[in-house]
């Protein structure tokens, strides 16, 4: 039976996993470190769990390593892979070279994701000469937001020339948890309202409203909404002028430098790579971040409470804006589905909205949990964690598209 491949390739990983197409039973699966030169890449084959040491230096020769070790080219016929910012991309599309140059002309728009999610397609279209690659984008989820909340109050003939608006992120998992969710609750998506929190080292937390987003916190780029591991999160747009100024005031020069000679690229590189809980308090690791703020280390302290201040703030008017109809507040991502200690003061702060007590026995088995949902307090108004899975999510939309069906 021929198989699909779905990569999900971040800022310094590659999640690899194969499906059987019609069945969509997983054959095999890899998730590759990029961090360091010499890593390992755990790949599992049908359940057996072997490692293998491999030089992974880059994207592509973790993709490389991954299928020299499954050695089951010749049955893929469809590689699906997930693109952070796809533009006005209302559907998954197949790489072409339009596709792909459309793709590489926005990879300023999602600099930590797009460049790596090109050179994983460059090395599919080397590796499997023969399959089809498809590109799945995390903006697709949210063309349903409606103009008044994707529009900003700028020029519209400028905002429409250069595509100025709110476009949305994570789509994908958020896909992947409504379908969970929806089956988990027996109830049909287009019935459902929920706010789900996709929490990692990118966050954000989407507001959907009968099985469509109506809102969610990223915006024209991944940068805005949420602080992550190394993103500020929205900031006042003047905050980079004077962050970058070394005297009181902002010039600017004629050659377009912000501040004492700060191009826009370097601000951009400021606010999505030097800030975040790492700038705050020294480490990427949130885990780390939320053990040492209990242990009375101030600054992380600091970060832990600041990232809690921002999920209220949206979770908050996303009720509000939902009218209070909320079948769930859903935690995902690997801080949502690993922090039961967030989970926790979460869920004390939104008592006030109508949600029960968290249960903190099964708050604190979630993460291990091998159920794809969980509940951790029962009652109309449910808080669930949902372990999300992109690529599964890619596999399935290509099953369902006989567009992308090559053969039999």
């Amino acid at each position: 039976m021929p198989l699909i491949l779905a990569v999900n390739a971040g800022s310094s990983s590659l999640k690899s996993s194969i499906y059987r197409r019609g069945t969509l039973e997983l054959v095999a699966t890899s998730s590759a470190s990029l961090k360091t030169e010499q890593e390992r890449s755990k790949v599992i084959i049908n359940d057996s769990p072997p490692t293998y040491e491999a030089e992974i230096r880059d994207h592509a020769s973790a993709l490389a390593h991954f299928l020299h070790n499954v050695k089951l080219d010749d049955e893929v016929v469809n590689v699906c892979h997930r693109v952070v910012h796809g533009g006005d991309y209302q559907q998954p599309i197949v790489i072409t070279k339009d596709s792909y140059e459309h793709i590489e002309a926005l990879s300023a728009l999602a600099p930590l994701h797009n460049k790596a999610a090109l050179t994983v397609m460059d090395a599919a279209l080397k590796l499997l000469p023969n399959a089809q690659s498809i590109a799945f984008f995390d903006t697709t989820f949210h063309r349903t937001i409606p103009p008044h909340i994707s529009t900003y109050a700028i020029d519209p003939t400028i905002a429409r020339k250069k595509g100025l608006k709110k476009y949305g992120f994570h789509g994908l998992s958020y896909a992947y948890i409504l379908r969970q969710v929806s089956t988990y609750l027996q109830k049909r998506p287009e019935d459902l309202s929920l706010i789900i929190l996709h929490l990692g080292s990118g966050a954000s937390i989407c507001a959907v409203q009968n099985g469509r987003s109506l809102d969610t916190s990223m915006e024209f780029t991944p940068l805005s909404g949420l602080p992550g591991a190394t993103r500020s999160g929205s900031v006042d747009p003047s905050l980079i002028f004077h962050y970058s100024s070394k005297v009181d005031g902002v010039k600017k020069d004629d050659k377009g430098t912000l501040g004492s000679g700060l191009h826009v690229t370097e601000a951009e590189e400021i606010l999505n790579k030097q800030a975040g809980w790492n700038a705050l308090a020294g480490t990427k690791d949130f885990a780390r971040v939320t053990r040492e703020a209990a242990e009375g280390n101030e600054q992380c302290a600091l970060a832990f409470r600041l990232f809690v201040d921002r999920i209220l703030n949206y979770i908050g008017a996303y009720h509000l804006k939902l009218h209070g109809s909320v079948d769930a507040v859903v935690f995902a991502g690997g801080i949502g589905e690993n922090s039961a200690g967030l989970r926790k003061t979460i869920g004390e702060h939104i008592r006030c909205l109508g949600f029960p007590d968290v249960d903190g026995q099964r708050n604190e088995r979630a993460g291990k949990s091998s159920e794809v949902v969980i509940d951790i307090s029962n009652d109309t108004k449910r808080v669930l964690v949902c372990h999300t899975d992109e690529q599964q999510e890619m596999a399935k939309q290509c099953e369902g598209n006989v567009e992308f069906w090559q053969r039999d």
